[in-house]
C-alpha cells in the first residue's frame, strides 16, 4: 500500500485535510462497499502536524493528528493542506520546510492543496518550476516567490514529483489525479463516480475574479483605473488617458503596467469581461446586448476576448453561473 501523509497546520481549511483523507482512504473501497463487494484499499493514510498536536482549523473545527511529522516513516506522498494564516506559518515553520526537503531527498513525492503551495514554495523545491495556487492568492505568491513559474489559471500542476492544486475543493481533483497516477485511471474513475465528482477538470480560469489590482501607491494610476472602471463602456482612447494623467503615452503605459501588471488596454479588457460576467449571471440579455453594454459593437470579437479570459463560451458561462438553480435541468 502507498503511504500517504497529510501535513496539516493550525488555520487550515478543514476540507483540504479531510478531502484528501477521504479520497485516498476510500480509493478502491467505496464503490465495492456500495456494491457489497470486498473493500480493497490502496493507500495507508495518516494526518501529521508539525508537533503531533490537534489542528485548529480556520472554521474552528479541531482535527486530531495521528502523529508528529518527525514520526512519519518513509512516506510515498506528502499532501500539504491549505493555510489560512500564511504569515504565521511561513515565519514559524522553518523546521517543517527542512523536513519536507529531507523527505523529498529520500524519494517522497510532495503535493500541495490551495495555499499549501506557499509552504511547498518556502522549501525552495519549486524554484524554477511551474506551480499553481488559489487564484485569489496569486499576486501575493508572486511577490514572495518570484523564482517560481506560477500558473494560476491551472487547476493542477504536475512536475513529476511535486504537485500543486488550486482552491479548497481542488483537493478532490488533485487526490483523484494522484489516485489515477499511482494505481490507475479505473480506480480514480470509480472513486469519482462514487463521490459524484467530475474528473478531469484542468482550469481555475472560469472561477476566478479580476481583483482590479489596486494594491499599489501610484495615485495617478489609481485615478486612471477608477476612470476605466466607471467608463468601461465608453470609447476609450489611451492617448487621452495619458494626456489626462499628464504624461506621454510611453511613460503612462510603463507606469500603468508597473503598478497593475497590465497595460491600460489589457486592464480595460479585464474590466469589461468582469462586467460581462456579472451581466450574464444576473440578466437574460443576449450576448450581443451584453457586448454592447460593456463597450463592444462587434460581439464576435468580444466573444474571443471573453473566452480567452474565462476559458468558457458565454453560453457555457451563463449556464454554469447564472444566479438561479434549476434542479430539473
Amino acid at each position: 500500500m502507498k503511504k500517504v501523509t497529510i501535513l496539516a497546520f493550525d488555520s487550515a481549511p478543514s476540507t483540504t485535510i479531510t478531502g484528501p483523507l477521504d479520497v485516498f482512504s476510500f480509493a478502491g473501497a467505496s464503490a465495492k462497499l456500495i456494491t457489497e463487494g470486498s473493500p480493497d484499499p490502496y493507500f495507508d493514510v495518516q494526518i501529521a502536524s508539525p508537533d503531533g498536536a490537534p489542528v485548529q482549523c480556520a472554521n474552528q473545527v479541531t482535527i486530531a493528528s495521528h502523529l508528529a511529522m518527525h514520526e512519519v516513516k518513509d512516506p510515498d506522498l506528502i499532501v500539504i493542506a491549505g493555510v489560512w494564516d500564511l504569515e504565521t506559518v511561513l515565519s514559524q515553520q522553518k523546521e517543517t520546510f527542512d523536513w519536507l526537503r529531507e523527505q523529498h531527498d529520500r524519494g517522497a513525492h510532495i503535493a500541495s492543496v490551495c495555499t499549501g503551495s506557499f509552504v511547498l514554495a518556502a522549501t525552495g523545491l519549486l524554484d524554477g518550476k511551474e506551480a499553481t495556487t488559489h487564484w485569489g492568492a496569486a499576486d501575493v505568491f508572486r511577490q514572495l516567490f518570484p523564482k517560481v513559474n506560477l500558473k494560476p489559471e491551472r487547476l493542477i500542476v504536475d512536475t513529476g514529483e511535486l504537485y500543486c492544486a488550486g482552491a479548497f475543493t481542488a483537493c478532490y481533483d488533485l487526490s483523484l489525479y494522484l489516485v489515477a497516477k499511482y494505481v490507475g485511471y479505473d480506480v480514480a474513475a470509480e472513486s469519482a463516480k462514487t463521490l459524484i465528482h467530475d474528473i478531469g477538470r484542468i482550469s481555475q480560469t472560469p472561477y476566478s475574479s479580476f481583483n482590479f489590482q489596486r494594491n499599489h501607491t501610484d495615485d495617478c494610476i489609481l485615478q486612471t483605473q477608477q476612470t476605466l472602471e466607471k467608463k468601461y463602456s465608453d470609447d476609450v482612447d489611451i492617448d487621452n488617458l495619458a494626456q489626462e494623467a499628464g504624461m506621454c503615452r510611453r511613460t503612462f503605459e510603463r507606469r500603468f503596467k508597473n503598478a497593475t501588471g497590465n497595460t491600460p488596454l489589457q486592464y480595460l479588457q479585464k474590466v469589461r469581461v468582469e462586467r460581462a460576467k456579472q451581466f450574464l449571471e444576473e440578466k437574460n440579455s443576449s450576448f450581443d446586448e451584453v457586448s454592447y453594454d460593456v463597450g463592444y459593437e462587434n460581439s464576435s470579437f468580444f466573444r474571443k476576448i471573453f473566452r480567452k479570459h474565462t476559458g468558457l463560451r458565454p453560453t457555457e458561462y451563463r449556464h454554469r453561473f447564472q444566479r438561479k438553480w434549476n434542479f430539473q435541468a
